[in-house]
């Protein structure tokens, strides 16, 4: 039978191709420090399961397609925070920011269309970009660099008649660059100079580290009228799994073609709604309280893999992920070596090859990316494993 030759050409993450590995690895009783997914273990604060178990309706009904007005007005409130005055009608609450990313996509381009992204991304967005008839015209950001790509020339030979929009995620995944307010006015005058749609995904927005403030790109009052912004519980409240977001934006031409989407997929989980609206009501303290403790891990995790050898490490100032380029010329063949052949003690570890945040062919075979999604102890316990991992790999693997 006929298979859509778009989605056929799409490729399984790149981040949940080695857990088989990992799962052999445990079965032979080795402990694996999973470094490699977005997954914190940080506490879902209470409110939301709280929430949940105060809903007495005796049906479980659908909510409006473009969201629970509870909800809608938490984030109303919540955006406030930010400088960024909203209505009901910016947003349209979605299953997760998956969600949003790939309404987002599927509304603004056409066959052959693309967007600016620096590489290395997210790495679905290549698949919710392909599944909408575009590509990626990506801008190529190196880690001797710090992944910067705020510069006007760099930006714009990505831009050509083709380019619908740039996407900026701030702060980055995989890389941890945020964004300065100047860096953000500049993308949104280069949007604003090229009739260009400006997607920013905020998911890890309070993820800000060194005294550095979080901003939101709503905040940019001249770019209202073609700024798309995406949001999330998953990240910010460890709510990975209730799968609720939002799509935003001041424009009601790009909300109305979004709504039918959102009318198609009818609603979302009625219950998660009521959890997350709880969650975007937490006091600022709550957030204050997050940062410290991320930016407590990627300290340990910076800290233990600056001590290896020949590796190209910046340190992030967002998000949770670290990037580092290491001495060796493929990856995923050491990640195999780390999940098949090594441990210390009873324990090895894993983690993002970056192959795959790359749409350039050849870049990231020798860059990781971790996520700092464990305790302090633990991050610095799995960036030692890799350490000592490279000590055995290399004598073996000359590059």
């Amino acid at each position: 039978m006929y298979i859509s030759k778009k989605i056929s050409e799409i490729e399984h993450s790149p981040i949940r191709k080695f857990n088989r590995y990992a799962l052999e690895a445990e079965r032979r009783g080795v402990k694996v420090y999973r470094l490699n997914i977005g997954q914190p273990d940080v506490k879902t604060p209470g409110c939301f399961m709280e929430a949940i178990r105060s809903c007495s309706s005796d049906i479980i009904a659908y909510s409006e397609s473009g969201g629970d007005t509870l909800l809608q007005d938490a984030m109303i409130d919540y955006f406030r925070r930010y400088d960024v005055s909203l209505t009901r009608d910016d947003i349209i609450i979605t299953a997760g920011g998956s969600e949003a990313l790939s309404m987002a996509f599927s509304c603004i381009l056409d066959t052959g269309d693309n967007v600016v992204i620096a590489e290395p991304f997210y790495t679905n967005y290549r698949t919710f970009i392909a599944a909408a008839g575009g590509e990626i015209s990506p801008i190529t950001t190196t880690a001797e660099t710090g992944y910067s790509y705020a510069d006007v020339s760099l930006i714009e030979s990505a831009i050509n008649e083709m380019t619908r929009a740039i996407v900026c995620t701030n702060p980055g995944n995989p890389t941890g660059k945020t964004l300065s307010l100047a860096d953000m006015e500049l993308i949104g005058d280069i949007a604003i100079k090229h009739d260009l749609w400006l997607l920013a995904d905020e998911v890890y927005r309070e993820f800000t580290y060194d005294g550095s403030e979080a901003i939101s790109f709503g905040s940019l009052e001249r770019i209202q009228d073609r700024l798309i912004i995406t949001d999330s519980v998953s990240k910010r409240f460890s709510a990975c799994g209730a799968r609720i977001g939002a799509l935003i934006s001041k424009n009601p031409g790009f909300m109305n073609c979004a709504m039918k989407l959102a009318q198609g997929r009818l609603s979302c989980p009625t219950l998660e709604q009521a959890g997350s609206a709880a969650l975007y009501r937490l006091p600022a303290s709550y957030f204050d309280t997050m940062r410290q403790e991320y930016e407590k891990r990627r300290d340990a995790g910076y800290r233990e893999l600056s001590r290896i050898p020949g590796i190209v490490c910046s340190k992030p100032n967002g998000s949770f992920y670290i990037m580092a380029k290491l001495p060796v010329h493929d990856v995923e063949d050491f990640l195999m070596f780390l999940l098949r052949d090594f441990e210390d003690r009873g324990e090895t570890v894993m983690f993002s090859p970056a192959k795959g945040f790359y749409m350039t062919p050849g870049l990231g075979e020798d860059e990781i990316r971790i996520a700092c999604v464990l305790n302090a102890h633990d991050l610095e316990r799995g960036a030692e494993l890799i350490r000592l991992g490279l000590e055995q790999y290399l004598p073996r693997h000359s590059r």
